[in-house]
């Protein structure tokens, strides 16, 4: 039997992620669900008593595809997953706010931060579930929903690359101020993940820290059938 979803994500090396996410912005997540979660959360797609919304993204030209936000109470190895990283990402949060100028304003729990959002009129589950068949995009976008958001938010690739579908490739593009775009290509292994920043992110300069801002997106799937799994931490108006 695996380890429950909380005990892996503690279990990670934590260290690494933060030096990761401040040297180049994301991070890698190795495999931390098995086949059969990813399966299970693949399968909740079909049950639309699970979630609040269903979008359809070139109706609002935001590429083509399909994505539905799970319905609160979530599920509970979605709830394991957003408190599980939420605390490790508030320390970098925090430090990176420090890094710009600003003062600490990450509480050290999901509950405590979820407050934050609720008085600001935030009460609508974020975390959804993206299905894309081939010829599917997503456009370059960031998911903040409010006044009041989390810096990160992490992905997972829930089907095979290559097996279940070709291209889809994770996209994260950073603009940097007064300098072209810088692009990051990143394949997503079924179970793996990525954290990366929701909106900007802090970059070493000759005079100090400065911001950068980031968006991300997904390419092209040329054949087959591309799920993904996005845990949001903040939620929405």
């Amino acid at each position: 039997m695996p380890r429950p979803l909380s005990a892996r994500i503690a279990g990670l090396d934590w260290e690494g992620i933060q030096a990761a996410l401040d040297e180049q912005g994301y991070a890698r997540i190795p495999k931390l669900l098995t086949p059969e979660e990813c399966s299970e959360m693949m399968n909740t797609y079909t049950e639309e008593e699970r979630f609040r919304r269903t979008i359809d993204m070139a109706r609002y030209r935001f590429g083509v595809g399909e994505y539905k936000y799970y319905q609160a109470p979530l599920p509970e190895w979605l709830q394991q997953l957003r408190e599980g990283f939420y605390p490790h990402l508030a320390q970098t949060a925090n430090r990176w706010l420090s890094q710009l100028g600003g003062e600490e304003r990450y509480p050290a729990s999901l509950s405590e931060f979820l407050d934050l959002c609720h008085a600001q009129g935030q009460e609508r589950s974020t975390p959804l579930i993206l299905k894309y068949e081939a010829g599917g995009y997503n456009c370059l976008h960031q998911d903040l929903y409010g006044d009041e958001f989390f810096p990160f938010q992490v992905v997972f690739g829930l089907n095979k690359k290559e097996v279940d579908y070709d291209g889809g490739e994770f996209l994260l593009v950073e603009q940097r101020p007064r300098a072209q775009s810088r692009g990051h290509v990143i394949t997503l292994e079924q179970g793996a993940g990525l954290i990366f920043p929701t909106n900007h992110r802090p970059v070493q300069g000759t005079r100090g820290y400065y911001r950068t801002t980031l968006r991300h997106g997904v390419s092209t799937i040329t054949s087959g059938t591309r799920y993904s799994l996005g845990v949001i931490f903040h939620d929405a108006k």
